[in-house]
């Protein structure tokens, strides 16, 4: 019923968009309409697959290093007070920089090629996964604590045993998020400069005024973030079975 749902809210807003390009008569230059844009999915269809196989690994390789990166150093900040006190400070100045105000230097730095989008995906993924599993390791439930303390469990013990498996919600959400936004990383990173990706695509099929070409680019890097989000959220509802989005009773239409 959600794909149904999802079927039919996508058919929709198609629709409404071919109504606006009939009714308003918009030059196909600033709006092509949606046929158009499936024709040029269909004719552009292996430059599509090379440039969005581009993106598309770049966005799994640095969804991958964030979330480790993430989990790393959270874990680190929830296990040593010295680290809390010195990296903390450190972690939200760093997010006073826009990351996109980065992508520049990461480019100068690690050149065109897939090294500097694969850190701008990195850096926009880190913070969400890190904040998110360190609030989860500092909300573990007072009463589990004391019991473990009071059994004589050491440290280590309460963080692998009891702190990380009740933090493994918030982390869920937080891998959520960053799901929803590693694309945007790699493609930030492929405009600034690139010679490859779906970003590199649209930019040139903007300054060629293939519009119909940047809205089939754009398509794609739309099933790709949806296809990623459902698969990671697929995968932590299987990892967490014992958590669920609510109680059956409380549900209402």
């Amino acid at each position: 019923m959600r794909i149904l749902r999802a079927l039919i809210t996508l058919a929709v807003l198609l629709g409404v968009w071919q109504a606006i390009v009939l009714l308003t008569g918009v030059p196909r230059y600033i709006l092509p309409a949606p046929l158009a844009v499936a024709d040029a999915l269909q004719r552009q269809a292996p430059l599509l697959i090379q440039h969005g196989t581009t993106t598309l690994i770049e966005i799994l390789l640095g969804l991958g290093l964030g979330v480790a990166l993430g989990s790393v150093s959270a874990l680190t900040l929830a296990s040593f007070r010295t680290a809390r006190r010195w990296l903390m400070p450190v972690l939200v100045v760093s997010q006073a920089i826009p990351v996109f105000a980065l992508a520049p230097l990461l480019v100068l730095w690690l050149g065109y090629g897939m090294a500097s989008k694969i850190a701008m995906a990195t850096l926009i993924i880190y913070f969400p996964v890190t904040t998110a599993l360190f609030d989860g390791l500092r909300r573990t439930e007072a009463g589990w604590l004391d019991l473990a303390r009071t059994m004589g469990a050491s440290r280590r013990s309460v963080l692998w045993h009891i702190r990380l498996p009740a933090a493994l919600p918030a982390f869920g959400s937080g891998v959520r998020v960053a799901a929803a936004v590693a694309p945007i990383g790699a493609v930030i990173g492929e405009w600034v400069g690139s010679s490859s990706g779906l970003g590199y695509l649209m930019l040139h099929a903007n300054a060629r005024m293939q519009i119909d070409l940047l809205f089939a680019a754009l398509a794609v890097l739309g099933v790709f973030a949806v296809t990623l989000y459902a698969a990671v959220d697929a995968l932590i509802r299987w990892a967490l079975p014992w958590q669920p989005d609510s109680h059956p009773a409380q549900e209402k239409d």
